[in-house]
Order: C-alpha cells, then structure tokens, then sequence
C-alpha cells in the first residue's frame, strides 16, 4: 500500500496524473486528485468509494495501479501447516490448460487437502437461480455472482438491493456445499480470476467461509518464482454447464439450458456500461414499467475469463474463448438423464437438475446483502452551488460550462463540478480553466510588454539625460581628483615640515638645557667673585689701617719720615681704591646675579613653551598624517565611482 490509501486498488509511484483513471471509473468519487511533496499531482484511490472493478487497470498506460489478494497470506499459512482446501474458478482452466493442473497438483504437494473446482458451485447457482425465481415469480432480479455489480449497488444504488437474487454465487455455493454438505473443516482458499472477490469473501454475512482469495496473475508468479507444480491433479467433483459462467452471458445461457430462449434475459458486461445500465435499470424497477426474466451483469466486458486478477498477457489473445467452447462441449452429456444432456428439452434437464440436487436445502445458499450507501453517498450540488463552482472556474457562459471535453477525466463539465463539490478533485484539474489562466496571463504579458516598451523608451531619454550628467560628473571626479591628489601631496609636505620643525625644537629644548647649565656655572663663578670681593675689601681696610699707622709714624718722624709718608699716602689710596673696585664689583654681581637669575626664569619659561609648541606639532604632524590617509581613500573611492559611472555611461 502507498501512503493513507486503503482498499483493494491503490495507486504507486508512478502516476503522473494523467486522469485516464478518472475517465473509466464508475464512480466520480472514487479517485481523488492529490498534490506531491513535488508539487505535481496524482490520482489516488479512495478505498472507502472504490467498488475494485478494475477499470483503471486496463486504462493505465503507466502501470501506475497495483491491487492487494491473499497469496501470500495464503503460501504463509501453508507453510506453517494450516490445514487448507482449495475451490478454483473455472477460468483457471482456461487461463492456463497446460499448466492448471500441474499447478493444483503444486498445491497438493505442498500440502492442500482437498481441490474443488467452483463449476461445481456455478450448477447450484443455477439451481438456485432458476428455482428462486420460478418459485416467487421474482421478475427483473440482477444476478449477482460479480462482486462489483454488487459493491455498486450496495454501495451507490441501494434501491435495487431487493432487486439483487438472494442466492449465492458459484464461489460462496461451492464453499457452503464444502462445509456443510462435505463435512470440511479446513480454511478455503480461492483461486480466482477477481479482485473484488476479497469484498465477497471478507463481507460478514458470507459467516467467512472463505478464507483466502488467490489472483490469477499473482499465483502464477508465485509458482514460476518458487516452481510450485507436480502430478496433475484431478477433478474432484463432477460439473456441468457452470464452467461457462466465465463466458459473457455464462449465465444466462446456463437459464437457457434450463428454461428455454423464450424468457427474456437482459444481458450486460463492461466497466461504464454495466453502471449506467443499472442506473437506468433502478429508474425502470422504481417506474413501475416491465422487466426481464432476470438480468445477467458482469463488471468485465470479456466476463471472468478476462477478469481483473488474470495476468495482463492473457487479455490479448482469444485462446481462453476457444479453451472455454472445448469445455462448454466437454460439459455436456449424452445421457438423456443428465441435467446437461444434448438432445433432452429445456423442461428435461430442469427436471433432471432438480433431481441432481434434491439433497440440498435452497436456504443453505441463500445471500442477504447490506446498505452501504450511508456516507458515500455522492453530493449533488445545488444550482446555486453549482453556478458558484463554475464561476470559480471563470465558466462565465452556458458553453463554457458545457464544453465536456473529458480531458480532466470526467464526462462533462458538471461531473467535474460535482468531484469539486465531493472535494475529491479541483480546479486546477480543468485544463480549461488553466487555459483561461494562461491567456489571461498573456493578455497580462503584453500589456506588461507594452508598459516595459514605453517605460523604455522614457528610459532611453533619461538615459541621455544620466549620459550627460554621468559626463559632467565625470569631469567633476577628475577635478576633485586632482584636488585630492594635491591635497595629499600638501599634506605630506605638512607631514613632512612638521617633523622637521619638532626635530630643530628639540635642537632649542637641548640648547636651552646646555644655556641653563651655562648660567649655573657663571653664577657659581660670580658667588666666588663675591667672596674675593669681601676678601680685598677686607684687604684694603688692614691696608688703610696700616696707611694710618705709617702716616702717624710719618709725621713722628719728621722730616725723616717724610718719604715715608708719601709711601703711607700711596697705600691708603690703593687701599681705597682696592676697596672702591671691590664695592663696584659687588654691586656689579649683584646686577649680574639679577639679570642670570631673570635669564634662567626666562630660559625656563622657553622650554615649557617649546615642549608645548613640539607637542602640538607632534599632534599637527599626526593629524596630517591622519588627513593625509583619509584623502587617499577619499581618492580611492572617488576612482571606484568614476569607474561606476563609466560602466553606466556604457550601457
């Protein structure tokens, strides 16, 4: 199983939405279009609505529906020693005439109990058939051995339940004369040519006498892959007539045998044909208006010997019809007391039959079928509701809304409508509608292109007009440019001079530290001058002293002292003008040591304007360099503009 879908009948990987599924199906609701993780869209199966008539399978160029049956289930319980029997359909024979009973003696090898063919059953069918509706004078009942016919009406048609025969099909008689009137006890397994057998078989109120139901096609890959065959088996029973129920129209020709041609049987086969006829068939019962002797429907046009479980090779070929005329002639009997004798009447055989199975209760094989139509039942729409779908759709006109052209899968527009509706299809799905969308989008296009045109054309002009101004910019980029490039260059020339100019105050800082010490050193040396100053000027006072006490000796002495006098005279006046120079000299350091002092203050003061003067031409001479880098990158991003502009200028 792919995915939420359940049922019988699913779809794979490799459907490509197509909607060739849709178009064959019965039942409008039975597929539902759904959206990938991809974004594409595929048609799955609803199992609750599908009725597994198989129609999709013939339609499907894709292989893109696959059906689930029993067979391994039923290989699993085989090999775990289950105790099984085997009924297989009579198309089984026809299908394969060379093979069949190589592959029931498989089985049998394998370890299947008994092998019973359903031909069996399909003569008490009949029986049944022919003595219920003579018995209850039961005109116009539907025969019901297809388990599609069945599921539709069950299903979607529940009005003609009551028209439905109550007797079981060649499958669920052979089953019941197996259980109750053979005594076996062991699951029933079904080889069948049918998907939809496993509806019938699985249905509650068929008490689950069947257990399995084995495809065809599924089979025989089992038994080529695992080489299951042996001995041949053997019929147990002996059949008539119901070896044809394959055949389209098997059962009636099975009422003829027995009735005659005089009573009326509708005969009806095809997937969409069938379903029609019955939808016709319900409005004829409910009219009130005349009905055949019974109808005889299948689901497949072929009938079951081309049924939805065989293998798809075996469709296209014939050799199962002329299989199936050799065993019609092989059922018939010489001996006029056998219900299939040639040359007995119609009214013969019926008697015989009736004798053949006088045994058998009719009530062992009576069917009672089931309303299913409870929530799938298909939604109609409203006038109303219909009107809002189609104007969803932009199917504005009464043509729109009728252009039933098929390609969404349904038959007309308002079966597509209705899907919607259902909400098992949408929009998107009506290829009308994405061709509005499309044109509606090119009308759209144009007149975008229209726009674009003008827009265009109103930007050829402003692309004059971005011509000229990119021009004038331009020249402007190689005039700032240029002012750039000269104002680097003055900046590294300022760069440059204010490195020279911090480096010659640090030759002042140096000259002012070497003037300070300088002016130490003198005022060191005048302190000294200062000292020899006092030292002459203490000098000249002993002089002066001594020039006194020579004058006073002097003028003791006379005249002899006279010469001695002079000599005291010219020493008091060198002493007086020792002391005289002395007390200039003073006064003269002292001038000195003011000015040194005022020089040294003055020196000092220097030095902190020059340290601040060389820190500020260390922070002009940075900030230059700073300036110096902004304009180069100012300049670089100037050139990438007028790159720009010249790209655009060449467009």
């Amino acid at each position: 199983m792919y995915g939420n879908q359940k049922g019988l009948i699913f779809t794979n990987e490799k459907c490509i939405g197509c909607n060739k599924c849709i178009s064959v199906c019965p039942v409008i609701t039975a597929n539902k279009a759904v959206k990938t993780g991809k974004g594409t869209q595929i048609i799955e199966v609803d199992g609750d609505r599908c009725i597994a008539c198989g129609a999709c399978f013939d339609a499907c160029e894709h292989n893109a529906r696959e059906y689930v049956d029993d067979t391994e289930e039923f290989f699993a319980a085989l090999s775990k020693g289950e105790k099984l029997s085997v009924l297989w359909a009579p198309a089984f024979a026809a299908n394969y005439p060379n093979e069949y009973k190589k592959i029931l003696g498989g089985l049998k090898k394998l370890g299947v109990n008994r092998i019973i063919s359903v031909s069996f059953g399909a003569d008490i069918t009949t029986w049944g058939y022919v003595k219920y509706i003579t018995e209850h004078n039961f005109q116009g009942g539907i025969s019901q051995p297809c388990p599609a016919v069945v599921n539709y009406i069950e299903h979607y048609i529940p009005e003609l339940i009551p028209k439905l025969v109550p007797v079981q099909s060649p499958l669920m008689c052979a089953a019941i004369y197996a259980k109750k009137y053979l005594k076996i006890t062991d699951k029933l397994a079904f080889i069948s040519p049918c998907i939809a057998k496993k509806d019938e078989i699985s249905d509650p109120k068929n008490k689950g006498y069947v257990s399995y139901n084995v495809t065809f096609d599924h089979l025989a890959n089992y038994a080529r892959s695992h080489n299951i065959k042996a001995d041949p088996a053997t019929d147990e029973i002996e059949y008539g007539l119901g070896s044809i129920y394959p055949m389209p129209g098997g059962l009636k020709e099975n009422v003829y045998w027995f009735c005659g041609e005089e009573v009326f049987i509708r005969q009806i086969e095809g997937e969409k044909h069938a379903y029609h006829f019955l939808e016709d068939y319900k409005e004829r019962v409910l009219g009130g208006k005349r009905l055949p002797f019974m109808v005889d429907a299948l689901n497949c046009a072929q009938g079951c010997i081309y049924g939805t479980g065989i293998e798809h090779s075996k469709a296209k070929s014939d050799d199962i019809l002329y299989e199936l005329q050799a065993i019609k002639a092989a059922s018939k009997s010489s001996r006029r007391s056998s219900a299939w004798a040639r040359k007995a009447t119609p009214a013969q055989r019926l008697h015989n039959l009736n004798r053949q199975f006088a045994h058998l209760d009719l009530r062992d094989f009576m069917r009672e079928y089931t309303d299913k139509s409870k929530g799938n039942e298909i939604q109609k729409p409203t006038l109303s509701e219909l009107n809002d779908i189609f104007a969803d759709m932009n199917k504005k006109s009464t043509v729109q809304q009728h252009i039933n052209c098929s390609a969404c899968g349904y038959n007309t527009c308002t079966d597509m409508a209705a899907a919607i509706y259902n909400g098992c299809n949408d929009k998107n799905s009506c290829v009308h509608y994405i061709k509005n969308l499309a044109e509606a989008e090119k009308e759209r296009v144009q007149e975008i292109s229209c726009e674009v045109e003008k827009k265009n054309e109103e930007m050829a002009h402003k692309n004059e007009t971005i011509s000229a101004m990119v021009a004038e910019a331009n020249g402007e980029f190689n005039t700032l440019n240029a002012s750039i490039d000269e104002m680097i260059d003055g900046n590294n020339n300022n760069a440059e001079e204010s490195t020279n100019i911090s480096m010659a105050m640090v030759d002042v800082v140096d000259f002012c530290d070497d003037m300070k010490k300088s002016f130490g050193e003198i005022t060191e040396l005048l302190e000294q001058l200062g000292g020899n100053n006092e030292n002459i000027t203490k000098v000249a006072a002993k002089t002066n002293l001594l020039s006194l006490n020579a004058s006073i000796e002097a003028a003791r002495a006379g005249e002899v002292g006279k010469g001695f006098a002079v000599v005291a005279q010219e020493i008091k006046t060198l002493s007086d003008v020792s002391r005289g120079a002395a007390d200039d000299s003073s006064k003269n350091k002292n001038q000195i040591v003011q000015a040194m002092t005022r020089l040294m203050e003055s020196s000092e003061n220097l030095m902190k304007v020059v340290d601040n003067v060389n820190e500020r031409i260390s922070n002009l001479a940075a900030s230059t360099e700073e300036i110096a880098a902004s304009a180069t990158m100012i300049g670089q991003v100037a050139a990438e503009l007028h790159d720009k502009f010249d790209r655009i200028n060449s467009l």
